[in-house]
């Protein structure tokens, strides 16, 4: 009984001061945690304002992004598009009428920068960060509503205007509904769509 008492007394006391350990550990841990993210932030910081005042990137468009900026740039532009495209409803089909609206606005505000088939971008939107891409290829990449919400919003930091601040969401329909169907579109198809000889102004 005594050795019972004397174990039940002892083990008693033990544990307060094992809880006692763990609540200590804990708090250095969080402690530092904390210490370790509060240096991170500040190396981040640090970067951040080196790189704005220093003028150590080249913001040159001659000057072509590394691998791993251009990764990053286009893997956000993606996942924006995708997330904010979400809410746009359009028709399940573009009738012939509309196609043929969204060429005259494609040739007239689209075909300097993104050529179509069998027509070139004029040379100067080679020089541009990032380069247009050539739709009668790249337009199959994204979806009706991908292509909608781009062409109505555009894309900061780039020559990709807010089309929505200039025309209609109608306008913007039927040019969605002509970029949707370059792909596999004939040089002949697309001349007579758009009027053009296949020679943009360079």
């Amino acid at each position: 009984a005594m050795e019972a008492a004397r174990y039940w007394l002892l083990g008693g006391a033990s544990k307060p001061e094992k809880r006692g350990d763990e609540e200590f550990a804990m708090k250095r841990f969080i402690l530092g945690l904390a210490m370790g993210s509060g240096v991170l932030v500040a190396l981040a910081v640090g970067v951040w304002l080196t790189i704005a005042y220093t003028g150590f990137y080249n913001v040159a468009a001659t000057d072509p992004h590394s691998d791993t900026i251009r990764w990053t740039f286009e893997k956000t532009r993606d996942r924006a598009v995708e997330r904010q495209s979400a809410v746009v409803k359009l028709p399940e089909e573009f009738g012939a009428e509309k196609v043929a609206e969204g060429a005259e606005h494609y040739a007239e505000s689209c075909v300097l920068c993104h050529g179509g088939p069998g027509e070139e971008a004029a040379e100067w939107s080679h020089g541009m960060r990032p380069k247009p891409p050539h739709l009668a290829e790249a337009a199959k990449e994204w979806e009706p509503e991908e292509i909608y919400w781009i062409a109505q919003n555009g894309f900061k930091l780039t020559g990709m205007p807010a089309f929505g601040e200039s025309h209609s969401e109608e306008e913007i329909l039927a040019l969605t509904a002509f970029v949707t169907k370059l792909p596999g579109m004939t040089e002949k198809e697309y001349k007579q769509l758009t009027g053009t000889t296949g020679q943009s102004d360079q």
